[in-house]
């Protein structure tokens, strides 16, 4: 059992070793990718955090180069080996990952990533940004996008309306693929299939019947455009009463293993109590088996 362990270790490390070697190759048309936003203070503040929270605990502190060791080593954020990746390898590479590097693309938005890669790019002097060229909505360029959500009573539907903003006019854009969502704290629950707007700009889902809202059935949604690499992230937030009133119990109210300590499952108490006790109960066992031999030695 030993060697086949001390085997698979060594394969592993060998994988490492040759993946070090291996150049990070990235598509061609994902590194040319750029962002259509521009990188501004804001989304620099947002990427310091997001760095500080995924990214800081192995590439360390910027220009300090105390990365974690790891084969390969992770680049410093501020170093030139970081900095001379286009900012759509460095999209690229956050988003898919490789060995230790987790894949981001599952964790953080594309937004989100492109505040990273903003807040990385504050760390370079002598960068300067490049845009993409504005998307087209339907053949046209607006100042802004909205997705706006109603409600239907009469067909418990919900009808997402999308609208191109210029100036002073407003327009519904046609023919693009919108997602709804009910939000739930561990992750977003998809509502029918994603639709794409009709020549008024109008997309309409057919709602559960039975879903459970508040107390006044109020249910908090969020719609989105499908194709975020294309158009970046479009989305709206709001909470529409088309639930089913429902009385929730507090999360605090059971006894629960997310409980605090006085609502605590009894067996859990007592599984850790016995716990504590076996492990006591082993150290104070060694200890008069080494006091024994201590006095056997004298």
């Amino acid at each position: 059992m030993r060697h086949k362990i001390l085997f698979f270790v060594f394969l592993y490390l060998l994988a490492n070793a040759s993946q070090a070697q291996t150049p990070w190759v990235v598509p061609d048309d994902r590194n040319a990718k750029l962002s259509t936003t521009a990188f501004t203070e804001q989304n620099q503040t947002s990427g310091k955090d997001l760095y500080q929270t995924n990214c800081k605990s192995c590439h360390g502190d910027p220009g300090k180069n105390n990365i974690i060791k790891l084969v390969p080593p992770p680049p410093d954020p501020a170093s030139a080996q970081l900095q001379q990746n286009t900012d759509g390898a460095l999209h690229f590479k956050i988003g898919e990952g490789r060995g230790a590097m987790p894949a981001f693309k599952n964790v953080l938005s594309s937004a989100d990533v492109w505040s990273l890669i903003a807040y990385l790019r504050s760390l370079n002097n002598d960068y300067k940004q490049q845009l993409a060229v504005q998307p087209t909505f339907g053949g046209e360029v607006f100042d802004k996008v909205d997705i706006k959500l109603l409600a239907d009573p009469a067909s418990n539907n919900i009808v997402a309306v999308l609208t191109g903003v210029k100036g002073s006019l407003t327009k519904p854009i046609a023919g693009l693929e919108i997602k709804l969502f009910v939000k739930r704290y561990f992750g977003n629950l998809i509502i029918d299939k994603p639709m794409e707007t009709n020549m008024e700009g109008k997309a309409s889902f057919v709602f559960p019947k039975d879903m459970p809202g508040d107390a006044f059935g109020n249910i908090s949604l969020l719609a989105q455009l499908s194709n975020e690499e294309l158009f970046g992230l479009i989305k709206t937030e709001s909470v529409i009463a088309i639930g089913v009133p429902t009385n929730r119990t507090p999360l605090t109210e059971p006894r629960a293993l997310w409980n605090v300590v006085q609502k605590t499952p009894i067996w859990l108490l007592l599984a850790y109590l016995s716990s504590v006790l076996v492990v006591w109960g082993f150290i104070v066992i060694v200890m008069l088996q080494l006091r024994t031999i201590f006095r056997l030695g004298e």
